[in-house]
């Protein structure tokens, strides 16, 4: 880990949700519910009796709450015996503690007073549902700090960030999986490590603790090139139907109906015709099953007979095809083996295909390859190929991050038609410690992984209820004032996560890799003040410029707010460089 330019004093927190004397717990009202889960039939498939939330809670967050992240086994209970979680307090203070105990052992804070502030902050937007951490913390994080929770080992792998050395983890929880978001590579090998056989391996330890993963198959060779033993490849289709099986079986943390996972598909690859219509036909065979008797339900047997089910499926589209597409050309279809042009079709066909498929059955979705890749920070390491299932996450291949959302109607005053800066500033700043001590203390389903998240700690911050709140301001969603403030808003986060994050790197050393891509990741900042500032004329290295931030439809408290973010962010990165690839 680098440590150019750092002090080493750690990081100082400041109250603004808490008081001094006051714990977080007690500014909350609390009750006890019942909560129930039933199936379409109407029969109880989940009951638990005396769950503590604060009163403000809607029932469907204590259901969340009692069926997804409570604990069920091995909490040591009043009596002295072992059973589950029950409230809110616990489940709070485990994630919050354990990110606070880890961050004391390694310096993140100036002081305790520092440290016991921070965790008062979490414990107040955790509970009081201002902010919450991504699906696999509730699960896994303090597990062993609170409970003694161990776990047999599960292949996992971390890097000591004492010795720096990639090590083999000997439990489950004593370091968690605390990362929703992976992206894994595949070769075009059938059994040896890091081909497609060892993917479902990699990918079963993700989604046996809650989180997600994509890749992009375009290694692969397609259906019709040629074996090195003599015949014919059987086509990347026939492996997605394996680990659509899989991933099936083993569902997200053993819980939901589908694993998360995303499937992406270059635009050139033999197969992309049929990779494009394969969930069409697939709902095809689903309309004759339900025409046959068969139940129409998402859960019935109809939906688990046919493939392609449990993943999201996403197509890499560079500027060269709608180059090819606005002139009416055709496009070139690219053998794996050789790297050569092993077919061609009309631009316009594929094109109307991909509409016609998402407007089916919801998919491909279109990701763009070379705005994807003109925004990233970190290229020296490679291109970005893929994404995370939902793709909020796009980095490097074999590279996970662990994400948290900010309740955005929180910090609106419904009275006053007001956003609250200040605070939402404040919580953006101590959410991005967050996410960089889980970096600190996780494990990884893979040594690819594991080092690679070591060397670039990407986080990933975002916020919910963005809709909800321009509604109850009388703005349109789709709307340019919308746009402007969601713009706005978006800046403030992502300039002050920056900024927090080269905070840390004062203290604590710049990500490793952070100098061979510096340059590169200096110009994106710069672009990011560019946008606030909406300066399109400024952009470096963009074959397309963005539209910034409108100040026409912003209000100019906001646009002020995101461009003083930006300008602590790229202010701040130039003398301390940055902790984090990404936030």
């Amino acid at each position: 880990m680098s440590k150019k330019e750092t002090t080493g004093k750690g990081m100082k927190i400041d109250r603004f949700f808490t008081k001094k004397g006051l714990t977080a717990y007690d500014l909350f009202t609390y009750e006890k519910r019942t909560s129930v889960i039933r199936n379409p039939a109407g029969d109880a498939v989940f009951e638990m009796n005396d769950v503590e939330v604060p009163n403000t809670w809607s029932q469907v967050a204590t259901d969340i709450l009692a069926q997804k992240y409570f604990r069920k086994a091995g909490v040591p209970q009043a009596d002295g015996s072992l059973g589950g979680e029950r409230s809110i307090k616990q489940v709070a203070h485990r994630m919050a503690n354990c990110w606070m105990d880890w961050g004391k052992r390694y310096g993140y804070f100036a002081t305790n007073d520092d440290a016991q502030v921070f965790y008062d902050e979490l414990i107040y937007t955790i509970v009081g549902q201002l902010a919450a951490p991504n699906s696999p913390q509730w699960f896994n994080t303090g597990l062993h700090s609170s409970y003694q929770i161990t776990g047999k080992p599960q292949g996992h792998y971390y890097v000591d960030p004492k010795t720096e050395k990639l090590s083999k983890s000997t439990s489950a929880y004593e370091r968690p999986q605390p990362h929703a978001c992976f992206i894994l590579s595949v070769d075009d090998d059938l059994v040896n490590e890091g081909g497609i056989m060892d993917l479902w391996v990699r990918e079963a330890r993700i989604f046996k603790y809650g989180s997600g993963v994509g890749t992009n198959f375009s290694k692969i060779r397609g259906e019709s090139e040629k074996l090195s033993g003599g015949g014919h490849s059987s086509g990347l289709i026939s492996f997605l139907k394996i680990g659509d099986r899989a991933a099936g079986a083993i569902k997200s943390g053993g819980t939901t109906r589908r694993a998360a996972k995303m499937v992406c598909l270059d635009l050139d690859h033999p197969e992309i015709e049929s990779f494009v219509n394969w969930k069409v036909e697939e709902e095809k065979k689903v309309a004759a099953l339900i025409a046959a008797g068969y139940s129409s339900d998402y859960e019935g047997e109809a939906y688990r007979t046919v493939a392609g089910q449990n993943s999201n499926n996403s197509i890499r589209i560079p500027n060269t095809f709608f180059h090819a597409l606005k002139e009416g050309k055709n496009w070139d279809l690219i053998a794996r083996t050789t790297g050569k042009p092993i077919g061609s079709i009309s631009s316009e066909k594929l094109w109307n295909d991909v509409a016609f498929a998402a407007w089916a059955c919801a998919d491909p979705g279109v990701q763009y390859d070379t705005t994807i890749n003109e925004w990233h920070t970190c290229p020296e390491g490679g291109r970005i190929n893929a994404s995370n299932p939902c793709s909020e996450y796009m980095f490097l291949d074999n590279t996970a991050c662990n994400l948290a959302s900010v309740n955005l109607r929180h910090f609106f005053n419904e009275k006053t038609l007001e956003f609250d800066v200040k605070g939402f500033e404040h919580i953006c700043r101590i959410w991005t410690m967050v996410l960089e001590i889980s970096v600190l203390m996780a494990q990884f389903p893979s040594k690819e992984v594991a080092q690679n998240s070591y060397d670039y700690r990407t986080l990933g911050l975002g916020y919910a209820n963005l809709g909800s709140m321009l509604m109850v301001a009388g703005i349109p969603y789709d709307s340019e004032k919308g746009r402007a403030i969601g713009g706005a808003i978006t800046a403030i986060m992502t300039g002050v996560a920056y900024a927090t994050s080269a905070e840390m790197a004062r203290e604590l050393g710049t990500f490793s890799k952070y100098e061979e891509n510096k340059n590169h990741m200096m110009r994106v900042m710069r672009n990011h003040r560019y946008a606030a500032y909406n300066t399109t004329d400024a952009y470096e290295g963009l074959e397309i410029a963005p539209i910034g931030i409108d100040p026409k439809y912003c209000p100019d408290y906001l646009l002020s707010a995101a461009c003083n973010a930006w300008d602590k962010a790229v202010e701040l990165g130039e003398k301390h460089g940055y902790r984090n690839a990404q936030t």
